[in-house]
């Protein structure tokens, strides 16, 4: 396979002469705003539901539409990067989100928002794998782990961004716009990010033989139809009490996931180009890195999700204050994820498994201060800041040092592989950890919110603890 020439990240792009740091900024942005969509609606859906009528599956098709789109497209988005053009797949990308965005603050019906959110997810899937690819190919050395590092603290706190923003734009209800804000505030934002990256991205070198790799349609088709039949029962199942065509959905999906790598597998030995490269999986580390970032993922949305269930329900939050409570949680992740680097050598062998460990402990404290229906108190912001602390210490270590010694070849493929992970791992951490907590709350009656939550906290610390089984690594260099 021939190498693309890989060009700094000072060169002229666009006939304008761009620094690192605003060429960083531009693409961090737009990762922020598209991870925003994933949890920003559920802040939201309270009073979507009440505007729309929208029935109890609408309302999850609503939410969950934009990330089934998102996870099933970006391995597809991070090839269409590699062989169209990282600069024009992004911007590409950015257009469609954008206007997206438009119609989903003009959607007058619940289908039409349904619809909508899926060509939002659509757009993201184009967009976010070539930030990670754009970053592979524009930094290198201690540039490139340092740029990693502010992606893996955007790519996360992102998640509890997302409810703030979410309880500040219901609440503050703009020219009697309800919810709508929440979409609408893309569309500026959109607009100026387009105009910038125009100026700013480096411009897309002619396509060389390592850019006409064909697609794999089979590949794909395999793909979006084992990701489907993964995340539609996870996110209807519950709705409709989990049918037997949930549970063979389920099952199907892994059958269909073992014919997909058997496709790859044969495909790599054929000479072919497979959506999903062996060699990549096979990086050393990266497999391990997957099943970490898995957990990570599902963890923090599965937290983020029961307790916005809990405080808005359960404690009867506004949606502002439901949203600013989980500011702690953003703040410190961030700061953790851009400065764990700077942290003492000999302790960031052991990072991630002492990073799983405190979410552990931070889960199970949240449950505990609040398992007597009281707010919790101070005690409660202490232990989220210890839940945004430890899966920052996780999460972000686990990405740089996937990332960091790949191949700028492989960088497509290892973008699209380890961000599909990202959605899918918060997907399934909403859906089962969403289940369980809803499944507990019927069992014990309207008014047992807390202990539902007490349940999801100990099925949460459990599953930190099983992230940080597999033990310490090398750090990333």
């Amino acid at each position: 396979m021939t190498t693309t020439t890989t060009r700094p990240a000072s060169s002229k792009a666009g006939g304008s002469d761009s620094g690192p740091r605003l060429l960083l900024g531009v693409v961090l942005a737009a990762q922020f705003m598209a991870l925003l969509d994933v949890f920003i609606v559920n802040v939201a859906a309270p009073t979507i539901r009440a505007e729309l009528g929208s029935s109890g599956a609408g309302l999850q098709l609503i939410v969950a539409g934009y990330t089934v789109a998102y996870a099933v497209l970006l391995i597809t988005g991070a090839r269409l990067g590699e062989r169209l053009g990282h600069r024009r797949m992004y911007l590409g990308g950015l257009a469609l989100f954008t206007l997206a965005s438009l119609a989903c603050g003009l959607a007058a019906a619940t289908g039409q928002l349904i619809a909508f959110r899926v060509a939002q997810g659509a757009g993201a899937a184009l967009m976010i794998p070539q930030v990670l690819s754009l970053i592979q190919r524009n930094f290198t050395g201690a540039g490139r782990v340092r740029a990693l590092g502010a992606y893996s603290a955007v790519l996360a706190t992102g998640a509890a961004a997302g409810q703030v923003a979410g309880g500040v734009l219901v609440s503050a209800d703009l020219f009697g716009t309800g919810w709508r804000p929440v979409f609408l505030v893309n569309v500026p934002l959109g607009l100026l990010l387009l105009v910038l990256g125009f100026r700013v991205l480096p411009r897309d070198e002619p396509a060389g033989p390592g850019r006409r790799r064909p697609l794999d349609p089979p590949g794909l088709v395999l793909l979006a139809a084992s990701v489907s039949l993964l995340t539609v029962p996870l996110v209807l199942g519950q709705e409709q009490g989990w049918p037997l065509w949930s549970w063979l959905s389920l099952v199907g999906s892994l059958a269909v996931f073992a014919v997909f790598f058997a496709h790859e597998s044969r495909l790599a030995r054929r000479g072919g180009a497979p959506l999903v490269a062996p060699r990549v999986l096979r990086h050393p580390g990266m497999g391990r890195a997957v099943l970490r970032i898995a957990v990570a993922m599902a963890v923090n949305a599965g937290f983020l999700f029961t307790l916005t269930l809990h405080i808005q329900g359960g404690l009867g939050y506004s949606a502002l204050r439901a949203g600013l409570t989980f500011a702690p949680t953003a703040v410190i992740f961030g700061a953790v994820g851009y400065t764990w680097r700077r942290w003492p050598g000999r302790l960031q062998r052991y990072l991630i498994p002492a990073g799983f460990a405190l979410t552990a402990i931070g889960t199970l404290f949240v449950g505990w201060v609040l398992r007597d229906g009281s707010d919790g108190g101070a005690a409660l912001y202490a232990a989220f800041a210890a839940v945004g602390a430890g899966l920052s210490m996780a999460f972000s270590p686990a990405l740089t040092g996937a990332l960091a010694t790949v191949r700028a070849e492989d960088a497509a493929d290892a973008s699209g592989l380890l961000a599909t992970v990202t959605q899918l791992g918060q997907l399934v951490g909403v859906a089962v950890f969403g289940a369980l907590f809803l499944n507990r709350l019927d069992a014990l009656g309207a008014h047992a919110s807390a202990d539902a939550l007490w349940v999801c906290a100990l099925a949460l610390s459990l599953a930190s603890i099983l992230g940080g089984s597999a033990g310490p690594v090398r750090r990333a260099r």
